[in-house]
């Protein structure tokens, strides 16, 4: 799936949800309606997994390591989580859809890194990322531009951010991996 073409999917399912109360946001028939989350908001985007490979090449231009902390914003089933686990990492989970997160939670048991990998049912607009030393994203672009002013203020100097296919606006990236027709973005934070 292009950029453009998950761009626009995300899009029209926002629009659609928007203008239609009660349906569910997304295209993948095991996502909570709305309606069961009567406190919370609708996801942002739809939930499309991430690559293996490109989440490789997250990690790794992150320079992702046991003495990290790895905030992943709007995590899905988790796998970013779970991967940077596996490299010795603490990696949290944040998502706004409880069916996600019950997915993310099964697959940490499965790759056995529960010890190491949290996942919380939160808003990525509102959560305390503070304690981390790597962010990564698969969002939307005008989302990432919204989120930006948060990770500036809450991340300390020298905290990584890497971001699956989207920009952040004009703020240029350190580094532009290409990898399996994907692009990944990677920011460093910089001293305030």
């Amino acid at each position: 799936m292009t950029r453009g073409t998950r761009a626009a999917l995300l899009t029209a399912v926002i629009v659609t949800a928007v203008a239609t109360p009660g349906v569910a946001a997304g295209t993948d028939d095991r996502q909570v309606p709305a309606a069961s989350l009567p406190t919370e908001r609708r996801p942002d985007v739809i939930f499309v997994p991430t690559r293996e490979l490109v989440i490789e090449a997250m990690l790794k231009a992150a320079k992702v390591g046991p003495t990290d902390v790895v905030y992943d914003l709007g995590c899905g089933d988790g796998r970013i989580v779970v991967a940077a686990a596996k490299l010795g990492a603490r990696a949290i989970g944040i998502d706004i859809d409880p069916q996600r997160i019950a997915e993310a939670n099964e697959n940490a048991a499965k790759n056995g890194v529960t010890g190491k990998a949290t996942f919380r049912q939160e808003d990525l607009f509102e959560a305390d990322i503070r304690d981390a030393t790597v962010v990564t994203l698969y969002l939307l672009p005008s989302l990432n531009v919204k989120l930006r002013p948060r990770l500036m203020d809450q991340l300390r100097p020298g905290t990584r951010v890497v971001s699956h296919d989207f920009d952040m606006g004009d703020w240029v990236p350190d580094e532009t991996i290409e990898v399996d027709g994907k692009t990944v973005y990677l920011w460093t934070i910089p001293a305030k």
